[in-house]
């Protein structure tokens, strides 16, 4: 065994897994901390009064979700609930999992902080732009309400309570929270709260909890992630990832985008690895395409955000997410 290698593959591991677990913690801890003190369902009902900025508010609102789709989903549904429009819908869906806290730590982390400012402004500008674009158009209606949105999505179990919007959201959030490995008594502390008044101490506690539950959720992707990277770095030819997705110009681009849009990229894993492949001479261009495009519409997010919208609106959200990644691959290759 070539032991340079072997040290070289451990040295990039202890390199991007350490740093990227104090970033984790961080952020989760700061996540923590504004879900107990900023709640979700009082964010919610302040969109529906302020229509005029929706997209704006929707886009700000989907930073504030740094989860899995799976519970996005769930949010999206109490909002389309509350008669919450398509354009602030949309824009939360599309900034939720491309712009939220712990993807914006982690670019800045791995790329350092221009990128992670450039990718910010690229993506939270199509959440904006792409919400305020739909609430203009035709396809402003294509959402589901009422009946249509519970009897879609809803299983058996949760039907009975559908009557009631707030136990149709809480039921499945329920569900969401534990496809995400989240315990469900961490991830509802800050709403059973709401009507008890906790103490300060009691909320400092729900926060720090629904903070540990948030870092055992990623920080193992985070080390797998740090483990390919570190195998990449020591063992992957830079010769051969320069030959296949080396080149600037604009169809691998293209292509990184359609290609990012079928995959389910682990952003938590994805990262590690594209800053290796692009230190061994990937193009950034489409490295962030490929970030944007996987993150923010995989297959089975366009799954689950189809309980919500209509089919119109499903074509709309994909398409904002991949003129969002064309855009933003073509800036950092060409611009930045």
């Amino acid at each position: 065994m070539n032991t340079e290698k072997l040290m070289i593959a451990l040295d990039e591991f202890i390199h991007v897994g350490g740093g990227l677990t104090i970033v984790i913690a961080v952020v989760s801890i700061i996540t923590g901390l504004m879900r107990e003190y900023l709640p979700q369902e009082k964010l919610q009902k302040k969109l529906t009064k302020h229509e005029k900025w929706g997209s704006l508010l929707g886009a700000s609102f989907g930073m504030l979700t740094p989860f899995c789709s799976a519970s996005v989903v769930p949010v999206t549904m109490g909002m389309a609930s509350m008669g919450v429009s398509l354009g602030t819908v949309l824009s939360f869906l599309v900034s939720a999992p491309l712009c939220n806290f712990i993807v914006l730590a982690m670019v800045y982390a791995a790329f350092g902080f221009k990128v992670a400012a450039v990718y910010l402004a690229v993506t939270f500008s199509a959440a904006v732009i792409g919400g305020w674009l739909i609430s203009k158009s035709p396809w402003k209606n294509e959402i589901k309400r009422g009946d249509e949105l519970i009897n879609t999505t809803a299983p058996s179990s949760c039907r009975s309570s559908s009557s009631n919007t707030a136990n149709m959201s809480h039921c499945e959030m329920q569900q969401a929270s534990n496809s995400c490995d989240l315990e469900l008594g961490e991830m509802n502390n800050g709403s059973a709260s709401i009507s008890m008044a906790p103490s300060t101490s009691t909320k400092m506690n729900n926060a720090l909890s629904f903070a540990l539950a948030l870092f055992k959720r990623i920080i193992p992707y985070v080390l797998l992630g740090a483990l390919i990277s570190g195998l990449s770095a020591a063992y992957l030819p830079g010769e051969l990832v320069e030959k296949y997705v080396g080149g600037g110009d604009m169809s691998s681009i293209l292509i990184a985008a359609v290609i990012g849009i079928p995959l389910y990229l682990r952003i938590e894993m994805a990262i590690p690895l594209l800053n290796v492949l692009i230190l061994k001479g990937m193009g950034l261009g489409p490295a962030i395409a490929l970030i944007i495009g996987g993150t923010g519409a995989s297959l089975p997010e366009i799954a689950l955000v189809s309980a919500v919208l209509k089919r119109k609106a499903v074509v709309a959200f994909v398409s904002i997410i991949l003129i969002a990644a064309i855009i933003g691959g073509t800036l950092f290759q060409y611009v930045i």
